[in-house]
C-alpha cells in the first residue's frame, strides 16, 4: 500500500521535505478522553496492551483528532520482561511491579530468551492490524525499551528513584550485569525485527533511564547494547529502509557517541538546544524533539511561541522531526496539543524553502 504521507520517514533520512513532520511521544494516552473510555472497557492496562483490537483502536485515536505525521503502536516497554517470566502487574498510584524480580545472579543466569511469536504475538498482531487500518495515511512506528532501562525495572522490581539495586549489580557484579544486558539486547533485537516484519515502518528505542548512569557507565552498560541492537536490526523491508531512532533521556553529554551508534536519528530532551545538538552531531543523524512537555500546560499563545523558538533553534534545512523532549503528560488539554501541531504546520515550511 502506497504511503500517502512519508514526511516523517524522509526527515529521519535527512531528505528534503516541505515542512517539519510532527508526532508526539505517548500521543495515545491518558490525556485523551477517548483513550480513558477504551481503557475502562479493557478492564486493565495489561488487557489493553494484550488485545490487538483495543491496542489498534487507541493507536488510531490521536490520528483521528490531530494532524500527526506518524503513529506509534500502543504497547508498553515492560512487555519484554513479562515475556521473560517476571510477571508484570500494575498497582494504582505506584506503577508497574514484577512478581519475580531478578534478586540473584542465578535469576539472571536462568532468564530465558523468549519466543517472540509465542509470548509477544499480541504485539505483532496489533502492529499488523494497525498498519492495515491506517491505510497508508502515515507511517507506523514500532518501539522497545533499551536493555539498560528494562534492566532497571527487572532488578528493582518496579520503578525507582535511586536505582540502588541495579547500580550495585553493575559495579559489584559487572559480569552478571553484562550477561543480563546481553540477553536483553538479543531479545529486543528479536522483538523489533518481529515488529518490522509485521509492518512497523520505523522503530524507536526508549532509553528512559540512561541519564541515571555516570558518563563511563552509560557507554559500557547502555550505549554499547543499543548499538548492538541497531547492528542486528533488519534495516530494509518490502523494498523500503527502516529508520532507527535512539532516545536517551538526560544524555545530552553523549550525543556524539550516540551519533556513532549506527542509528538514523536521535531523540533529544529539553536540557539542550537543538542548535547545539545539531552543531555537535553534524550531518551524521537526524534530530527529534525537543519541547518541554510542561509547555503544553500553558496557553496556546505561549505554546506557539515555543514551537517557533524550537524550529528556529534547529534552523533551516533537513533532518528535524518535531516532538516533545519526553512523553506528553495526562494533565494536558488536547486542544493545547492541537495548537502545537497547528503551529508546527504553520511555521515550519519557512525553514524548508530553497
Amino acid at each position: 500500500m502506497q504511503l500517502k504521507n512519508d514526511l516523517f520517514l524522509r526527515a529521519l533520512q535527512r531528505q528534503p521535505v516541505d515542512r517539519t513532520p510532527v508526532w508526539i511521544m505517548r500521543q495515545a494516552g491518558r490525556y485523551l478522553p477517548e483513550y480513558l473510555k477504551t481503557r475502562a472497557e479493557a478492564g486493565s492496562f495489561m488487557n489493553l496492551c494484550q488485545t490487538p483490537d483495543l491496542a489498534c483502536e487507541v493507536t488510531l485515536q490521536p490520528l483521528r483528532r490531530f494532524n500527526l505525521d506518524a503513529a506509534i503502536i500502543f504497547s508498553d516497554i515492560l512487555t519484554i520482561p513479562d515475556a521473560m517470566g517476571l510477571k508484570l502487574y500494575f498497582v494504582t498510584g505506584e506503577g508497574p511491579k514484577f512478581e519475580h524480580p531478578l534478586d540473584t545472579v542465578q535469576d539472571i543466569e536462568n532468564l530465558p530468551r523468549p519466543d517472540i511469536a509465542e509470548s509477544l504475538g499480541y504485539v505483532m498482531d496489533a502492529v499488523a492490524l494497525t498498519r492495515r487500518e491506517i491505510g497508508g495515511k502515515v507511517p507506523l512506528i514500532g518501539f522497545s525499551g533499551s536493555p539498560w532501562t528494562l534492566a532497571t525495572y527487572m532488578v528493582e522490581g518496579g520503578s525507582s528513584k535511586t536505582f540502588g539495586k541495579v547500580k550495585k549489580l553493575l559495579y559489584q557484579e559487572p559480569e552478571a550485569a553484562h550477561l543480563l544486558l546481553g540477553k536483553l539486547a538479543d531479545t529486543v533485537t528479536d522483538y523489533l525485527n518481529a515488529q518490522i516484519e509485521s509492518g512497523a515502518q520505523a522503530v524507536q528505542i526508549f532509553d528512559t533511564w540512561g541519564g541515571a548512569l555516570s558518563y563511563d557507565a552509560y557507554r559500557e552498560f547502555s550505549l554499547r547494547y543499543m548499538a548492538r541492537i541497531v547492528a542486528g536490526l533488519n534495516r530494509q523491508h518490502d523494498g523500503h529502509r527502516i529508520p532507527v531512532i535512539l532516545f536517551s533521556k538526560g544524555c545530552s553529554g553523549q550525543l556524539e557517541a550516540l551519533a556513532e551508534s549506527g542509528c538514523d536519528a536521535l531523540g533529544v530532551d529539553w536540557t539542550i538546544t537543538l542548535k547545539e545538538a545539531r552543531q555537535r552531531v553534524g550531518d551524521r543523524v537526524a534530530l527529534q524533539g525537543n519541547l518541554d512537555p510542561s509547555i503544553l500546560l500553558a496557553k496556546p499563545k505561549v505554546i506557539r511561541a515555543h514551537v517557533r523558538q524550537t524550529l528556529e533553534s534547529f534552523g533551516r534545512g533537513e533532518g528535524h522531526v518535531f516532538n516533545l523532549g519526553h512523553g506528553i503528560t495526562p494533565d494536558v488539554d488536547p486542544d493545547n496539543l492541537a495548537a502545537l501541531i497547528a503551529a508546527v504546520r504553520e511555521f515550519s515550511p519557512a525553514f524548508h524553502q530553497a
